[in-house]
């Protein structure tokens, strides 16, 4: 009972981990892929810059109508179909022609296009933290999964470890009150089991574990041939006590 207590003390000692790492940072909601954000940024950057270059086409050939006409249609392909409130508002507008107006609208306009851009950007740093933390939490994986193999090692090592000593043990009493004939094998198999761990860490395991199979089909050859060569003396005793008679 004390036996099984140690080893159940050794096993649980075993699988206590390392102190805690640092908790890992928060991952931003964003991808973690670089891919993702660069070629959606790449388009709508081509978009702009295409429907940009089509406004500035139009202010320069003001003077020609068919030219106006061709680039707005040409600029509108790159855009989403407005709501029509908003179609509205802008006619309205180029109807009233209010100088005050487009001041306005102008500066609005600056300002959005600013607020987009720092929200851009604050996307693509969060897609580099996700990143980063992405690649934190698959090297903590790789990490704890090392400890748990580490562990099961470590108390597969103690487990054998403590058998070997209790079979030593017992060998041992069994040598001294009961002769080596029985005390002997479990001697033997005290080593063995207490050399385990290291024999299947070897790079020899395979020589070693034909060795081991051997000198047990040897032992096994030579308890079998004890037990009939006793079988075969003790008919020769009542044989010959059978003729004395």
């Amino acid at each position: 009972m004390r036996l099984l207590l140690v080893i159940a003390l050794v096993a649980l000692a075993g699988c206590k981990s390392k102190p805690a790492d640092a908790p890992l940072p928060v991952q931003p909601p964003a991808p973690t892929k670089p891919d993702a954000v660069q070629t959606l940024g790449k388009d709508l950057d081509k978009t702009d810059h295409r429907v940009g270059a089509a406004l500035v086409a139009i202010e320069k050939n003001a003077d020609k109508p068919k030219v106006v006409v061709a680039e707005s249609r040409l600029a509108q392909s790159y855009l989403p179909p407005p709501p029509e409130a908003d179609v509205a508002f802008a006619v309205a507008r180029a109807t009233k022609a209010d100088p005050v107006d487009y001041a306005k609208q102008m500066e609005f306009g600056r300002k959005l296009a600013t607020a987009v851009n720092k929200a851009w950007e604050k996307l693509e740093a969060d897609q580099k933290e996700a990143a980063r933390v992405s690649q934190l939490k698959d090297a903590r994986i790789v990490e704890l999964q090392k400890e748990v193999e580490r562990v099961k090692a470590e108390a597969s090592k103690n487990i054998w470890s403590l058998l070997g000593a209790g079979l030593f043990a017992v060998g041992a009493l069994t040598t001294a009150f009961l002769g080596p004939r029985l005390g002997v094998p479990l001697l033997a198999c005290a080593a063995l089991a207490g050399s385990v761990p290291f024999i299947y860490d070897s790079p020899a395991f395979m020589w070693v574990a034909i060795g081991t199979a051997t000198i047990a089909s040897g032992l096994s050859l030579w308890w079998l041939y004890d037990k009939v060569s006793d079988a075969v003396q003790d008919k020769k005793d009542e044989a010959e006590i059978t003729k004395d008679e």
